[in-house]
């Protein structure tokens, strides 16, 4: 019995031996994977695997790295969105135990590794976002318990692998998507995916039809098939089997529809039972057929259908009112014709219809101005009849309305005026009579263009258009206005193009024209203006385009300035005009003898009348100086008298100094102009930041006490609050609480491995809060602040991340008579040649010797929005560009090309963790976008034309909100995020 026992024991004992050493070998082996990867990575900027190197670390505590509690064997690898440069290492096969590897969003290149197929324990592989090329390992057809598989914005080429299909039963997620993949789709009969749930291979270069063993994935709910060049009748025999569909993209292809591209009946019939289905792209297709009726009897789930460039015909089924969740309808460029549907009123969830360039006749119905949630109507380029409805003044949404090229008449209403969200109006090349109403001309929401041109509108411009500050362009040409052109239309401070061509504008061109700041192009050709081109044109800076051609004007012209690159075309038929113009009459000089007149008194009292001048210089400088004496001394004064009046608690400099180790220099966690930032803790256990001032710094003593001041006085919840001061003849210090996630400008620029690149959701939530802060200073507050040094380091954020502005050491208190309106000035100037900001941030006005405002505050929050999208500090932009990042963004936003490029950097960026679907890309994409303008908006060069922070902090909300509705109606159909 003792030897049966004893056998026994040795059989255990040498079984849990041997267990304990394979987990120990594979633990070694697995080590040695990841260094092999770690070799292969050249740059790592956020040392995301700097830890791997600590001899003190177990490889499962490594960054990254997720083992399996009960064998330590390594199970995850997850290095996505590190900055990761370098090449993956097939050393990475090694990990069998392997079931999560992601290496998504990083810039890895070279080729993809076969040996990835040998970790046959893989269910999720995420590789999107890197720039790998070459083909798609064949060996990936061994993964049998892959469900999501993700390899899209890639380079990778070829065809895709039949083995990458065949033979899983568990595949459920698949993106290969924005590649140049080549080939058929390679699925049949035998290649059955019971499992899937989404496929995603739009923007490649695959070929073939729809294959009708997707027939076979009953679980589809996203098929994204856009942008490639698959041909064949629409799928109209597989979408039945789809009932828990919900999003179909198939645009931009060469798909036809049945019966030789004539009916397109059959596909709507086959979207009919969807009860789940939102989203329908058909667009660019070349789809032939009618609109069928039936497409009122699709799911009411429905919210979006893209149907544009394609060549449908006949009328719009009134039936189509059926789709009460419809927001988007997009039917532009096709070949349309009959009459709106009145019934279109009924949807009254639509935010944007697209109607444009098709052959729809009749008139506008007036029950669109029933659809309250409307903020885009284009109807351009059809056949449209009589008047434009009053009832578009019920649109509160209203943003962008387009009747162009059409052939309505009668009167622009009035009623137009109430539009106060209108953006854009564009009533072009139509039939329109009577005045420009003054309510229409007083506008002042017009941020993009007002275009009445090719109309027959009569009468004098109203003086009411001086009010549109925003505008951009204005087009009234080609119509038959009269009277003179009103010299109020410099106050239209952001105009770039006027064009008053071809109307019956008389007297003289008003000078004022040649001062508005921005002005680039300027048509005022084929009227009756007369006497001479003012000066002021010739004289700026920013004026392009001229023409000037079929007046009466006269004089002498002049080719230098703005007129340099001119020719004749431009002052063509004006007889009276001289100048040295090739094919223009020279000027004939004049002899001058009455000057010598003229001269005899100015040499007889001229010195003593230049005396008289001088002494009167001299006493106007004198009280000017004294009065700026005066104002500093106040400044002084009132600040000292603030500073009385805190009653923080004091710290002592002892306790300062345990707090932080004696001020030590592994505490330091920030350093700035005026002193250093330190980590501490109080004896309570509050964890604080201490701000020590540089008492040596000459700005010192007045930046404490302004900080002191201003913190005493405002409360927001993103603003930085001050727990207590330190004000010791040895010490001056601020004490507040301590941000656990650092500043912005460490997670926009991360350089340790406690930071990590934020998502758009959280810059968005970021930005939103900033200006939601910055708005309380300005409006709300009540010592209303203007910042003056608005940056990512000044932007701090909690463990939340919430963000909250801090340093207010170089802020302004307004006047308390002042508002905050364009024309409010701080009541304390930069003095000792102190900017009024960091460089970069700094509005352009400070640096012209201007009081700092709330108008500066919004260009260094444009700029931060800027950076944000970029990618880019604006000093590198300023180094390595030689403009501002105003400047340089807003080149790329004038070039399509560039524009995409930029928002698809900025996305690759700043996606969230798994989430690179094409839909997620197309609301992130919308809100980039979104950003980039707002941005431009708020760094133009002239402060009033800039938004106020109130406008900036509504503009943010809303991208906020529609972000985060947006994203949570899509997040529930990614299967990788609802594993987690």
């Amino acid at each position: 019995m003792c030897l049966f026992r004893c056998t026994v024991f040795l059989f255990f004992f040498l079984d849990f031996f041997s267990a304990h050493s394979r987990e120990n070998v594979g633990l070694v082996n697995g080590k040695s994977s990841l260094v092999s990867f770690m070799q292969g990575i050249v740059s790592d900027p956020e040392n995301a695997i700097e830890s791997w190197k600590s001899p003190s670390l177990h490889v499962c505590d490594w960054s990254g790295v997720r083992c399996n509690n009960a064998s330590d064997m390594i199970i995850e690898l997850d290095l996505s969105k590190r900055s990761l440069v370098g090449t993956i290492s097939p050393a990475l096969a090694n990990l069998s135990s392997l079931q999560i590897l992601d290496l998504s969003g990083n810039f890895l290149v070279g080729q993809i590794p076969k040996e990835l197929g040998y970790l046959v324990h893989l269910e999720q592989l995420s590789l999107s976002g890197n720039f790998l090329e070459g083909h798609i390992p064949y060996e990936f057809g061994s993964l049998h318990n892959l469900y999501y598989l993700d390899m899209g914005s890639n380079q990778l080429e070829g065809e895709v692998p039949s083995s990458l299909f065949c033979n899983w039963t568990s595949l459920s997620y698949i993106d290969l998507s924005n590649n140049s993949l080549r080939g058929e789709i390679p699925l049949n009969n035998e290649c059955i995916l019971k499992e899937l749930k989404f496929l995603l291979l739009w923007s490649n270069h695959l070929v073939g039809q729809v294959p009708l063993a997707l027939s076979n994935s009953s679980k589809l709910k996203w098929l994204d098939l856009e942008s490639n060049m698959l041909s064949g009748e629409l799928p109209s025999n597989i979408v039945p089997n789809w009932p828990q569909l919900q999003f179909l993209y198939l645009s931009y292809n060469k798909f036809v529809s049945h019966d030789g591209n004539t009916n397109l009946g059959p596909f709507f019939a086959s979207l009919m039972n969807l009860s789940n289905f939102q989203e329908l792209e058909l667009a660019g297709n070349n789809l032939g057929g009618k609109l069928p009726h039936i497409i009122g009897d699709l799911p009411t789930s429905l919210q979006q259908i893209h149907l544009e460039e394609n060549l449908i015909y006949g009328s719009i089924p009134p039936h189509i009112s059926n789709l009460v969740n419809l927001t988007f309808l997009k039917l532009s460029s096709n070949l349309l014709n009959g009459s709106i549907p009145l019934t279109l009123c009924q949807m009254n969830r639509l935010e944007r219809i697209y109607l444009s360039n098709n052959s729809l006749s009749g008139e506008i119905p007036i029950t669109l101005g029933d659809i309250q949630h409307l903020g885009l109507l284009d109807l351009s380029r059809n056949k449209l009849s009589g008047s434009i409805p009053d009832s578009f003044a019920n649109l509160p949404q209203l943003r962008r309305l387009l009747l162009n090229d059409n052939q309505l008449s009668g009167t622009i209403p009035p009623s137009l005026g109430k539009c106060v969200n209108l953006e854009i109006l564009d009533l072009s090349h139509n039939k329109i009579t009577g005045l420009v109403p003054a309510e229409v001309a007083a506008l002042d929401s017009l941020k993009l263009y007002l275009n009445l041109s090719n109309n027959d509108l009569h009468g004098p411009l109203p003086l009411e258009l001086s009010k549109m500050n925003m505008v951009l362009a204005i087009d009234v040409s080609m119509n038959n206005l009269s009277g003179s052109i009103p010299p109020q239309l410099e106050s239209c401070i952001a105009l770039e193009y006027l064009n008053l061509s071809g109307n019956s504008f008389e007297g003289s061109l008003p000078y004022s024209l040649g001062q508005l700041l921005y002005i680039k192009a300027l048509d005022v050709s084929s009227n009756q203006l007369t006497g001479a081109i003012p000066e002021s044109l010739k004289l700026s800076s920013s004026l392009k385009k001229l023409n000037f051609s079929f007046n009466k004007f006269s004089g002498n012209v002049s080719n230098e300035g703005a007129f340099s690159n001119l020719t004749i075309e431009s002052f063509m038929g004006n007889d009276g005009l001289c100048g040295s113009f090739e094919g223009m009459q020279p000027c004939h000089k004049k002899h001058s003898y009455h000057l010598v007149f003229l001269l005899i008194p100015v040499l007889l009292f001229g010195t003593p009348l230049l005396c008289v001048l001088f002494r009167y210089i001299m006493v106007i400088k004198s009280r000017v100086r004294k009065r700026f004496e005066v104002v500093s001394r106040g400044d002084l004064d009132d600040e000292e008298e603030e500073t009385k009046e805190l009653e923080y608690p004091r710290i002592s400099y002892k306790q300062l100094r345990e707090a932080t180790g004696g001020f030590n220099a592994s505490s330091l966690i920030g350093s700035g102009r005026f002193g250093q930032v330190y980590k501490g803790v109080l004896l309570d256990n509050t964890r604080v930041a201490v701000k020590v001032l540089d008492t040596t710094a000459g700005e010192i003593s007045r930046s404490f006490r302004r900080e002191c001041r201003i913190l005493k006085k405002i409360r927001h919840r993103n603003l930085i609050r001050i727990i207590t001061i330190c004000c010791k003849p040895e010490l001056k210090a601020l004490v507040f609480p301590l941000m656990p996630n650092g500043s912005l400008e460490r997670h926009l620029y991360p350089s340790h491995e406690l930071s990590q690149r934020l998502d758009v959701i959280q810059l968005v939530r970021i930005c939103s809060d900033v200006a939601e802060g910055m708005s309380y200073l300005h409006h709300y507050s009540p010592a209303k602040v203007v910042h003056c040094d608005l940056k990512p380091s000044n932007i701090l954020l909690d463990e939340d991340l919430t963000a909250l502005v801090t340093d207010f050491g170089i802020s302004r208190l307004l006047k308390c008579d002042e508002s905050t309106s364009t024309s409010s000035s701080a009541s304390f100037s930069s003095t000792h040649g102190l900017l009024c900001g960091s460089v970069g941030y700094i509005a352009p006005e400070y640096g012209m010797g201007k009081h700092a405002s709330p108008q500066g505050d919004v260009y260094s929050f444009g700029v931060l929005l800027l950076e944000i999208v970029t990618g880019r500090p604006p000093t590198d932009v300023l180094i390595h560009e030689g403009s501002s990042l105003h400047e340089w963004v807003k080149r790329q936003y004038t070039q399509p090309h560039k524009l995409e490029n930029l928002v698809e950097q900025a996305l690759q960026r700043c996606s969230p963790y798994a989430m690179q679907s094409h839909d997620h890309n197309k609301i992130w994409k919308d809100v980039i976008l979104e950003l980039i303008e707002l941005g431009l908006l708020c760094t133009q060069q002239n402060p009033s034309t800039r938004p106020t922070m109130l406008d900036v902090a509504q503009e943010m909300g809303r991208f906020k909100d529609y972000l985060i509705n947006s994203t949570s109606r899509l997040i529930q159909v990614n299967p990788k995020i609802n594993s987690h």
